[in-house]
């Protein structure tokens, strides 16, 4: 799973941390993170629950092979 975290987005709610918490901590400041070997989710079924549960929509959460691919083509 590719995971990205929108960190000008990122308002430090710890939504994300909260539902996924294997995946998801938070830094010094309070912003989201992944947690180091989990840049591919960990195989956790919460990380799109996490990315629906963000306030601000800074996660997003898709297949590998979706990277790149533009919105509506596949």
């Amino acid at each position: 799973m590719r995971i990205g975290i929108d960190t000008d987005t990122c308002i430090g709610a710890g939504q994300c941390a909260m539902v996924a918490p294997d995946v998801f901590t938070q830094d010094d400041d309070g912003y989201s993170t992944l947690r180091p070997g989990r840049e591919d989710g960990g195989g956790s079924p919460l990380v799109r629950e996490a990315a629906r549960a963000c306030p601000v929509g800074a996660i997003t959460a898709g297949d590998p092979e979706d990277a790149g691919t533009p919105p509506g083509t596949r």
